[in-house]
């Protein structure tokens, strides 16, 4: 089942399979307690000085029924491979979320 947009989610590729990107309470959460304030977070990515790796732990925090095999490394390394300009359309939903709550 892919991402619904209405639900405030996208979709990120890792090695050929789609996830789906879920800003929940509980994943905010965790995102927030790795990278600190998530305003701030948000703040650094409109500065154009979010770093990869908060960009790949926001993603880890957020994916929706986690695989049991996919590994953190994994999505980081999609978000390299990638490309910034693929995972921009997932990080700005992702950010809208964090701004607008839902």
């Amino acid at each position: 089942m892919g991402a619904n947009p209405l639900r405030g989610e996208a979709e990120l590729r890792v090695g050929g399979d789609a996830l789906v990107l879920r800003p929940s309470f509980a994943a905010l959460v965790a995102a927030e307690s790795e990278l600190g304030p998530l305003f701030a977070l948000v703040e650094r990515a409109a500065d154009g000085r979010l770093a990869l790796s908060e960009m790949a732990a926001l993603f880890w925090h957020c994916v929706k029924d986690r695989p049991a095999a996919l590994t953190r490394e994994a999505v980081g390394d999609a978000v390299v491979a990638g490309g910034l300009a693929a995972v921009t359309p997932a990080l700005r939903v992702l950010l809208g979320q964090i701004l607008q709550g839902r």
